[in-house]
């Protein structure tokens, strides 16, 4: 009799699935940014290389992905989108080095949405000269829909808003940039 407490309790217990997690072997979560992913122009002179990535346990449902790349700690009152890319089929989970810039790196379908630099792909860190070093926040959201109805030319806001409305889960790794 006393195991039926125990038996009561584990089946009540929920079984949870392991967490969605992203990881990268350019960017080491809460490490400095590396020159090769800072941009190459307004006044920065990086390689401006977006990271590679992979993701793992996405939730069930997920049916597509995006990543964005975003520094809440930019001068604007509205932060500075960096990178998104949307449209990325459920059967991918990762990104090779350098896929914000060269287009044939990316999954058939995927989208990258304009950057605050006013044009698509990937665009580095450049914070002021002086500043305090900024947070890159990159996420990898798991998508309820197959597809987000918007061309390259969408702004990060608008991307965020479709990413918010939309999410099943989503994983982020912070890397920091100062000059």
């Amino acid at each position: 009799m006393k195991l039926l407490p125990l038996l009561i309790f584990l089946a009540a217990t929920p079984c949870f699935a392991a967490d969605f997690t992203v990881q990268s072997t350019s960017w080491q979560d809460g490490q400095m940014m590396k020159d090769s992913s800072v941009y190459n122009g307004f006044g920065c002179t990086g390689g401006n290389v977006s990271p590679q990535l992979s993701w793992t346990n996405a939730p069930e449902g997920t049916k597509s992905f995006a990543v964005t790349v975003y520094d809440p700690d930019a001068p604007t009152g509205s932060g500075w989108w960096h990178w998104t890319l949307f449209n990325i089929p459920a059967d991918v989970s990762e990104l090779s080095e350098g896929a914000g810039s060269d287009p044939s790196k990316l999954p058939a379908g995927a989208v990258q949405g304009r950057t605050d630099f006013g044009k698509p792909g990937y665009g580095g860190a450049c914070p002021p000269q002086g500043d305090k070093p900024h947070r890159y926040i990159l996420t990898v959201y798991a998508l309820k829909i197959d597809k987000i109805d918007l061309k390259d030319d969408a702004s990060g806001a608008l991307v965020g808003y479709y990413l918010n409305q939309n999410s099943l889960a989503k994983a982020s790794l912070t890397v920091k940039y100062g000059r």
